[in-house]
């Protein structure tokens, strides 16, 4: 018999732009410990050791082994002599939430638009604690560089999507991503001193949009807007990108800004017919 209590439960979550908060009662570690050891492989470390797993997420050699072969025997994980890898199966986590939030019938034909009319890339992006999540993105780029492909998650502070996110959050709130934040040089030309960003923040506030040129990769100038709810809450932002060295910041802002504007009002229009997507990022 269903116990009905359960299912009207609330759960705590991270704050945007902060640290997580605490956990509650009904936690599962062994859940959480799992997740983290799926989020340790990226492009930087595609395939480890048990040793090196253990060593990254912060769990012990034995903790870590378990939950590899809870994940083996999932299908999420491989394993080739001592070195353990993603197998393709992972990739149906993301394109559940991608197909059931509706990302390809609200989202995508507004990037193909812009990118249609500009070229270059274009992206929507969320704020998950101090990272900016591409939910959706379209590009007619080729070029080595920092990939900003769904699912990426780069720092918010070293991108235009992250700070107009980080733009949108209340003063506690900002105040909170801020609070021990340390920041690593991304490139030589990365905002790396707080104080300094914070200012930046205050600016992207004021203007309503934000610029970064170099920030995350070298090659990368971009410009992002806000998209907002009903209630002017700052729920997701949307950029355009191109080539340093082909377009600069005041090209971008000269050039784009009022499509990019106007592009980003009418997929805060859309997402009031889709209640799903909108519950989704707007959480």
């Amino acid at each position: 018999m269903i116990d009905r209590a359960s299912e009207n439960v609330e759960i705590s979550a991270a704050k945007p732009g902060g640290s997580k908060s605490a956990k509650p009662e009904e936690f599962v570690e062994a859940l959480a410990k799992g997740i983290s050891i799926l989020e340790s492989f990226d492009a930087a470390n595609p395939e480890m050791t048990l040793s090196e797993i253990a060593r990254k997420v912060g769990y012990s050699p034995a903790a870590a082994r378990r939950s590899l072969i809870t994940l083996m025997a999932l299908g999420y994980v491989g394993q080739t002599n001592k070195r353990f890898h993603l197998r393709p199966k992972i990739m149906t986590l993301s394109s559940g939430f991608y197909y059931s939030a509706q990302i390809d019938e609200v989202l995508q034909p507004n990037l193909r638009e812009l990118v249609g009319k500009f070229g270059d890339a274009s992206s929507v992006g969320t704020l998950d604690q101090r990272d900016v999540i591409y939910i959706a993105h379209y590009s007619v780029q080729r070029a080595r560089r920092a990939a900003a492909v769904v699912g990426a998650r780069y720092p918010a502070c070293a991108t235009s999507l992250g700070r107009v996110l980080l733009a949108g959050l209340s003063d506690a709130e900002l105040d909170q991503y801020f609070d021990g934040l340390v920041i690593e040089p991304l490139t030589s030309k990365t905002m790396a001193d707080p104080i300094q960003l914070r200012a930046e923040i205050e600016r992207v506030r004021e203007q309503g949009y934000s610029t970064t040129v170099d920030q995350l990769d070298y090659g990368i100038t971009a410009l992002a807007v806000p998209i907002r709810a009903l209630d002017g809450r700052t729920i997701a932002a949307l950029n355009t990108s191109g080539y340093s060295g082909m377009v600069d910041a005041e090209f971008l802002t000269a050039n784009r800004l009022p499509e990019l504007r106007a592009t980003a009002s009418r997929i805060a229009n859309a997402l009031t017919r889709y209640p799903m997507l909108l519950s989704i990022i707007g959480s």
